[in-house]
């Protein structure tokens, strides 16, 4: 078993008087950024998670109590030219997009907008086509609408025109009745929720604008949810996927043979999760997918959950939307077995994961997201957490991947 990482000090630049800019190496890895006193577990984690759980590249950023007391960086960012994974490098977060995209929803639920118990229908009528007329917004958001896959073709240039795009999430029939089980909308959510934002929004705006406009310029965010051309690829981290060992070994040859079946349901939800990709850019310029397309720094992440887990002020979030979000999950009729991850126990409210057995992030409070590969971002209002964690090298497990995990463990032991 290796020991305690060893962390040696190479440089300090003082950049306020609150924080200090520093770098560490350990075993050859370049380790940058800020830790408050009292924190450095968290750093000692970060940097194990090079020695001994192969973190390739990858952040950390931590706020407690509206102060941002963890803010790590280090490893290297692309993996075939070992270019350093750089203060503002950022990544494709897959699912940990959901809870950003969520939040829209949630500003949207402050500012009258939309009722969570409403009929999705009272604001998009075109959307009770197909037995729909009684799905709630509610419903719509903890994944048992029914609305998994699309049966129509959907390629980028559908995507891409937003308006073709709602003519067939319209025309969509449930997998089932509203509220009776849960099926992981795994690309398809941030579809509704775009379309249904842009039915209430004043100004019309897709769920990638809007979080541009109300949520990412006022908070200062680092994090796009439509990636415009002005982003370099000197800014962007390569993903690094599992091989097929390490696949069968992390998700089991149950699962991945289910994946494998063109007609399962995971696999039919998970059609348009290659959209974000793009072979000659990185990552695709110019196009939304809300439920996995997002690009961001951890940084951008905490920051953003600092917010919905301090108050809201920044946002002008009503105490009533913190609330909901907070409250524990409403299950289907059949329980929260999930019929596309063919598992029990996750559990999701209002766009967000919640808090639950199978992954027990933060409080019985929190809300957030992960993403395929180890990514996870998250609010916990009862310790007035925001926190955000990215990697560049895939991991193959479902529930918490154990480089997260470690840092989550670290950073509960000293708030504790």
């Amino acid at each position: 078993m290796p020991g305690p990482a060893t962390l040696s000090p190479a440089t300090t630049t003082r950049q306020s008087p609150a924080e200090q800019h520093r770098s560490w190496r350990h075993n050859g890895h370049l380790i940058e950024g800020h830790v408050s006193p009292g924190f450095d577990p968290v750093l000692q984690a970060f940097a194990e998670n090079f020695s001994q759980r192969r973190e390739l590249g990858g952040a950390v950023c931590v706020y407690h109590r509206g102060e941002r007391v963890v803010d790590l960086w280090g490893g290297v960012r692309n993996r075939a030219t070992g270019e350093p994974w750089e203060e503002h490098t950022m990544v494709l977060v897959h699912s940990a997009t959901k809870g950003l995209a969520a939040m829209t929803m949630a500003v949207a639920h402050s500012r009258g907008w939309l009722a969570y118990d409403e009929r999705v229908c009272t604001y998009w009528p075109e959307f009770a086509q197909q037995g729909k007329e009684a799905i709630t917004v509610r419903q719509l958001l903890a994944h048992q609408a029914g609305l998994f896959a699309l049966d129509e073709p959907v390629d980028r240039s559908v995507v891409a025109d937003f308006d073709r795009l709602a003519l067939i999430l319209a025309r969509q029939e449930p997998a089932w009745p509203p509220g009776m089980r849960q099926a992981y909308h795994a690309i398809t959510l941030g579809y509704y929720e775009s379309e249904l934002l842009r039915r209430i929004d004043p100004r019309h705006r897709s769920l990638g604008q809007f979080f541009q406009d109300e949520i990412a310029a006022p908070l200062g965010l680092d994090f796009y949810i439509r990636l415009p051309e002005s982003i370099p690829d000197s800014r962007l981290a390569t993903m690094a996927p599992p091989g097929l060992l390490k696949i069968l070994r992390g998700f089991g040859l149950r699962f991945f043979l289910t994946a494998m079946n063109p007609r399962s349901n995971i696999t039919r939800a998970l059609r348009g999760s290659e959209f974000p990709h793009d072979a000659q850019r990185i990552y695709a310029r110019n196009l939304e997918v809300p439920s996995g397309g997002g690009v961001g720094t951890a940084r951008a992440i905490a920051t953003a959950y600092s917010a919905f887990a301090t108050g809201g002020q920044e946002l002008q979030l009503r105490p009533e939307t913190l609330h909901a979000l907070a409250a524990p999950p409403i299950p289907p009729a059949n329980g929260f077995f999930d019929e596309c991850m063919r598992s029990d126990g996750v559990q999701f409210s209002l766009g967000f994961m919640k808090h639950c057995p199978v992954w027990t992030f933060g409080s019985t409070a929190s809300f957030g997201s992960p993403g395929a590969g180890g990514s996870l971002g998250f609010a916990d209002p009862q310790a007035r957490i925001g926190y955000g964690y990215v990697t560049n090298r895939m991991g193959t497990v479902l529930t918490g991947d154990p480089r997260d995990l470690e840092l989550r463990e670290a950073l509960y032991s000293v708030i504790a």
